[in-house]
């Protein structure tokens, strides 16, 4: 294959070795799957960086891109990081300080929208700004010129623009794009990656497939997020063909239309598909029931490489045959290989989905390391449950006196933009990077992550707690949602819980329980006699520190869009604990504790 030191030698390789791929990238509109060629990727790519170039870009000039996921998003990455400008991708639901703050602190010159929701976001900001040039947008909006002007742009340069001599002076060091972190804490921080950073990452990572050209991908997770763009990079190296959703509502629909090999998911997108096939379990009756159930018993028990023995593996034989299969069908059919990242998935979970035969591939990285630091993958010994698999090759690893996970490696960010001070808090004297998250190496191969550095609190009592790993165990309760653990400078541990009001409702209907409302069904005496039961379940597996002494049930659903989630869905806890200031205080204050078997 065709060696690659820049993002934009990627097209080279559509040109050589996958040209005659006529559906390369595909979006739906109109009731319709339209397509992209690798023809296209190419010729299309090249005339939007002559058109840029007629604008005036040149080396260094920021380009934020506020867009969905679509084709287009790929012509203008590989236009802007050939013409050496830099793109700084931004997620399309950040609150309006946000969008001011990073336009400024990137020195962002041009903007690339999606359509007239971003649009009405951004607008009366970007009036302010008279750094900012110019504002494009893929679908039609009022007043806002379309991407196709810069097409027609470039088809119509009248200068002599040297495109090739332009690509070979950007140097696979240079900075190729600025990523704000999604800021689960205070402001977020511009992250500068360069060609060599995300090139030497996605080479890696797409040795742990074995996918082919002639596979398709699901991509739904933003691709203003490294996570993503990264399994998005993965895809083109292979030759795949990317289908994109623009909401993850649609989601359901496109997997059972498209029926991809592979897509890229946070746990908690596992979790909520797997919760789905419970409820749909919990509707059966009689004979139907009790397999459904027998079946997910065997899959809780799953281990790999047949370390079962056979009489376990015929049991699990027609627990695939009888129940998974309909699961596996309900994903299209065809997926047989699924990344996780984002945060860690619980061993069961990842048992029972290896069970039925949907591989799941754990991994861990930060924006700051391109991101991948430790993966998975498909080789003997690659898995092991509980982690998150060996260290990429060519990133080295070692870790703190207190657990702290540190790494360099040719993936390391340059820096953070505009913040050398904290780019020196982070990256010490020996180029080592703290990652603030705890570790330990299991077996002397595969890696654990324990919690966050940052996150880990003392109670008043003098005992330290690790939030995540309790949480963790929480959400896989069918009746929970989210939860925060609380107990910082506290007598006792705590949690903040939103229920799954979809799984409640279901619980209501099935006992003859009125459900009215939200705000209703967390006060309602019987849901929280049926929590309580649940939490006293869950802390019985729990150290005495660990275990959730009093509960709130909160009404409100938490999400990316009201801010409790970060775009990769993972708690922003600065956020909640002051959103619910007044709901903490109160659950401290009562005088009663719900789990009674460790009164104080």
């Amino acid at each position: 294959m065709k060696s690659i030191t820049r993002l934009f030698d990627l097209l080279d390789l559509f040109r050589d070795e996958y040209g005659h791929k006529k559906h390369l990238f595909l979006s739906k509109s109109e009731g319709a799957w339209h397509a992209l060629s690798a023809s296209d990727y190419v010729n299309l790519s090249h005339r939007l960086s002559l058109g840029l170039l007629e604008l005036g870009v040149t080396s260094g000039t920021r380009i934020a891109t506020v867009m969905a996921n679509c084709p287009e998003w790929n012509l203008f990455d590989m236009a802007i990081s050939q013409v050496g400008a830099i793109q700084v991708p931004i997620y399309p639901t950040i609150s309006e300080e946000n969008y001011h703050y990073i336009f400024t602190d990137a020195e962002v010159e041009y903007l690339i929208i999606y359509n007239q929701e971003t649009c009405s976001r951004i607008r009366h900001i970007v009036k302010g700004l008279s750094k900012i040039k110019g504002v494009y947008s893929i679908q039609k909006v009022r007043g806002v010129p379309l991407w196709t002007d810069l097409l027609e742009l470039g088809r119509r340069s009248s200068r002599s623009f040297d495109l090739e001599t332009i690509k070979a002076g950007i140097l696979p060091e240079d900075i190729a794009s600025i990523i704000y972190t999604s800021g689960t804490t205070g402001r977020p921080k511009g992250v500068m990656l360069s060609h060599r950073n995300f090139v030497s990452n996605f080479t890696e990572c797409a040795k742990i497939s074995d996918f082919t050209s002639r596979e398709k991908a699901l991509s739904f997770l933003p691709l203003c997020h490294v996570y993503e763009r990264m399994l998005n990079y993965v895809y083109q190296y292979l030759g795949m063909s990317v289908y994109y959703a623009t909401a993850l509502e649609q989601v359901p629909q496109y997997i059972k239309e498209v029926r991809p090999h592979t897509f890229g998911a946070v746990p908690r997108v596992l979790e909520k598909i797997y919760n789905k096939v419970v409820l749909e379990g919990r509707s059966l009756t009689g004979l139907k029931r009790n397999i459904f159930f027998w079946a997910l018993r065997q899959g809780l028990q799953f281990e790999l490489n047949r370390a079962n023995g056979w009489f376990y593996e015929t049991k699990l034989f027609f627990a695939n045959f009888l129940v998974f299969d309909r699961w596996r069908r309900g994903l299209g059919g065809n997926v047989r290989l699924i990344a996780c990242g984002g945060a860690s998935l619980h061993p069961r979970l990842a048992r029972i989905y290896w069970a039925a035969r949907l591989k799941v591939l754990e991994g861990y990285g930060l924006t700051e390391t391109s991101p991948v630091i430790a993966v998975q993958n498909l080789k003997p010994g690659g898995v092991k449950f509980g982690t998150v698999g060996p260290f990429l090759p060519g990133v080295e690893v070692k870790f703190a006196p207190d657990g702290e996970i540190l790494c360099k490696g040719p993936n390391l960010m340059k820096g953070y933009v505009n913040r050398p001070e904290r780019t020196s808090e982070v990256i010490d004297a020996d180029g080592w990077f703290h990652t603030g998250d705890v570790g330990e190496l299991v077996d002397g191969k595969y890696l654990r992550i324990t919690d966050r550095k940052k996150e880990i609190f003392k109670t008043s009592t003098g005992k330290y707690v690790a939030p995540q790993p309790i949480e963790q165990r929480f959400i896989e309760s069918p009746f929970i949602e989210f939860i925060l653990v609380l107990g910082e400078d506290r007598k006792y541990t705590a949690a903040l819980i939103v229920p799954s009001f979809d799984h409640l409702k279901s619980w209501c209907r099935i006992k003859h329980i009125p459900y009215t409302s939200n705000k209703e069904a967390v006060t309602d005496k019987n849901i929280l006699h049926r929590m309580n039961e649940e939490v006293n379940r869950i802390n019985r597996e729990l150290g005495q520190t660990e275990k959730i002494k009093k509960f709130r049930l909160l009404p409100d659903e938490w999400t990316i869009e009201s801010g409790e989630l970060s775009p990769t869905m993972k708690l922003r806890r600065k956020f909640i604990l002051e959103k619910y200031y007044n709901e903490i205080e109160e659950t401290y204050r009562s005088p009663e504790y719900n789990y009674r078997e460790d009164p104080v």
